[in-house]
């Protein structure tokens, strides 16, 4: 396709497999199935209404935290996407998540909404769902690879396809640290960003976690173009 080669990739939650795929580690008919799969585990886990998930923003991440543990009230509610500085996404029981808001919201929160989703993603109540994939993962071929995926659940890349397998079963019940992925990218030497996909949500966080890196998505074309022979002309120098 032309262009600069990738030095490291990431994908939020999902994308993370398209991360996979893209760095040439997971075969794209077997990351097809696997999500499927995953998608209808993750959907069995938890009846429908029972879990929910929503967005705090304007708060810090600890009182997000202190948030979710203050409304658990034995259920379970917790961060499960850390998209930027101020900006977490909650996850558990519907109850204990409609609490959290509230809290939240009393601590200052400049918004707190539940989203409309139907999967609780990335918290406690996704064990089983991930223990399902654990089993499926060990039918398919990882490869290391040359390009580095860095994972959600620690920012960091990983070295062996059974290092891989375990970060994708983690990942399904603890949160997604986005922001420390960006980071760790920038660290090992990232400086221009392109989002894959039709939309720029992540691009539209890239400028909250780090204003001094380029972002891009690719569904700009002009702005595509002029990245791509900036970055070729740098490159070249």
């Amino acid at each position: 396709m032309g262009g600069p080669v990738p030095i490291a990739m990431a994908g939020h939650s999902l994308g993370e497999y398209t991360a996979l795929v893209c760095a040439g580690k997971i075969h794209f008919a077997d990351a097809v199935s696997l999500v499927r799969d995953r998608g209808r585990a993750m959907q069995q886990a938890v009846p429908l209404g029972e879990g929910a998930m929503a967005a705090i923003l304007g708060l810090e991440d600890d009182q997000v935290a202190e948030a979710c543990r203050r409304a658990a009230q034995g259920q379970v509610v917790s961060p499960a996407n850390y998209n930027c500085q101020g900006q977490v996404v909650i996850a558990g029981h519907a109850d204990a998540v409609a609490r959290a808001v509230d809290i939240a919201s009393d601590t200052g929160a400049r918004r707190a909404v539940i989203l409309d989703v139907s999967i609780p993603s990335h918290c406690g109540l996704m064990h089983g769902a991930a223990d399902e994939l654990a089993g499926w993962l060990t039918r398919i071929d990882i490869d290391a690879g040359e390009t580095p995926v860095f994972h959600n659940v620690d920012a960091q890349p990983r070295d062996s396809g059974d290092e891989i397998r375990a970060a994708l079963v983690q990942q399904l019940s603890r949160p997604v640290l986005w922001s420390r992925c960006v980071q760790a990218m920038s660290a090992a030497g990232a400086s221009t960003f392109i989002e894959m996909g039709p939309g720029k949500v992540l691009t539209g966080l890239m400028r909250r976690i780090d204003r001094d890196l380029g972002a891009l998505a690719c569904h700009d074309p002009a702005s595509m173009d002029a990245a791509l022979s900036r970055l070729q002309a740098e490159e070249n120098t």
